[in-house]
């Protein structure tokens, strides 16, 4: 029996790539949107008829009515945020049903305490910051692993979760209101709590087909990435079959999403880092700044040494290429295709960053098209230049690019 491919999405740098616009782009020919990683440190911006939408932890095909949506048991689970992001979007005039919307009964929960230990965390490196949000998700995967942690399904037996909670009274301030907020959880969640491998696999047999957002990019992997400058889940392609309990083959096809230039926030290497003027313009006419935190985005030029890695490890089969219109005024515009250090010349990531803190990046230099691409929606419109660095970049990581971010509304899509 022939099945509907289902897609999986994957950021290729580290993270605002523009994956929430593709997503939700992607979102209309698939019958179920799921997260399978990260927690409620994503943060997805949504144009939809004019109205803007700013997610964290619900999927980003939530804001379409007759989409399902689920969240993954590789998700770490807030769930005041969550209860926060289902209230603005009920005001919104947004429905979120138990059929709308499932949690695995297997995620595990980020409690109070967890996001006190991140902060405290933090503060304790002092210079040597990760740059997390601060949010507990690192300290809720560590309980995880350590088999220690609360999970959505224990939301279900409103008795033993009571029992439970009284064992971690000590950790917590006003313990009666955070028992009391977990009495409520158990009775308004409960509904969109189930075995969610066992529904993913019966809408597989019924050929309905999936759509799998990941969260963050690529190079906050937490083996992959730059460590320890990185997230604490896996954020690569085969994660949304192991973070949803479906077969590895359940991945389907892989997008990925890269910008025209990179950008990263918080801590950590980024070795096309500009910090002149050139970086300066694309921060401001990118926008550049963190749906989560509002962070001021770092900007440099596109890492093709990095996109190439990317697309090997996660079998990238297309890319999407957004926000091409942010160089649209630039001259020149130049890609990294290799690292040097002490008269070494590396083609990859190497794996230990603090001996490569002053690498001199080897750059190809492409004409820029200075003129308008902003808005638009085909590609024989696009100027030569802008079609020679579409083609560069295909032929660098060689993978064809079959669309084109030109801003941020629904329809500024170039779709080859």
């Amino acid at each position: 029996m022939h099945h509907p491919q289902n897609t999986t999405i994957i950021g290729l740098q580290w993270g605002d790539e523009g994956k929430g616009k593709m997503v939700d782009h992607l979102a209309e020919h698939a019958d179920i949107i799921v997260r399978f990683q990260g927690g409620h440190n994503a943060g997805h911006t949504l144009v939809v008829e004019g109205v803007t939408y700013k997610l964290n932890l619900l999927p980003s095909g939530i804001v379409r009515p007759d989409k399902k949506t689920a969240l993954g048991h590789g998700v770490v689970l807030d769930l005041w945020a969550l209860e926060k992001e289902m209230e603005t979007l009920s005001t919104a005039g947004i429905t979120i049903t138990p059929e709308r919307f499932m949690i695995a009964e297997n995620a595990s929960l980020i409690m109070p305490w967890h996001r006190v230990q991140d902060q405290n965390r933090e503060r304790g490196l002092g210079d040597n910051k990760i740059g997390t949000t601060g949010r507990g998700i690192g300290p809720a995967y560590e309980d995880r692993v350590g088999r220690r942690a609360f999970r959505a399904g224990d939301l279900l037996d409103p008795q033993a979760l009571n029992a439970r909670l009284q064992g971690v009274a000590d950790q917590v301030d006003d313990f009666c209101a955070f028992a009391e907020d977990m009495m409520r959880f158990s009775r308004t969640l409960a509904p969109h709590i189930v075995p969610l491998w066992q529904v993913l696999a019966q809408s597989q047999r019924r050929g309905e087909t999936i759509l799998f957002e990941g969260a963050q990019g690529f190079y906050l992997d937490v083996d992959f990435g730059t460590y320890p400058f990185v997230t604490s889940s896996n954020t690569l392609a085969s994660q949304a079959a192991t973070g949803t309990g479906l077969p590895a083959a359940a991945v389907g096809h892989v997008l990925g999403v890269v910008k025209a230039y990179t950008t990263r926030v918080g801590s950590g290497p980024f070795p096309t880092e500009l910090s002149d003027t050139t970086g300066e313009h694309l921060g401001a006419k990118g926008h550049e700044f963190g749906t989560v935190t509002g962070r001021k985005r770092r900007c440099g030029w596109l890492d093709g040494v990095l996109l190439k890695q990317a697309c090997t490890i996660n079998g990238i089969q297309a890319l999407a290429l957004t926000k091409l219109d942010v160089l649209d005024e630039l001259p020149a515009i130049k890609v990294a295709v290799a690292y040097q250090k002490a008269g070494v010349t590396y083609t990859h990531l190497p794996l230990h960053w603090r001996d490569f803190s002053d690498v001199s990046v080897v750059y190809d230099t492409l004409p820029g098209w200075q003129s308008i691409t902003a808005g638009l929606q085909d590609y024989d419109a696009l100027p030569d230049n802008a079609k020679a660095y579409i083609a560069y970049i295909e032929r660098l990581s060689g993978v064809p690019i079959t669309c084109i971010s030109t801003g941020p509304r629904r329809e500024d899509t170039i779709v080859r």
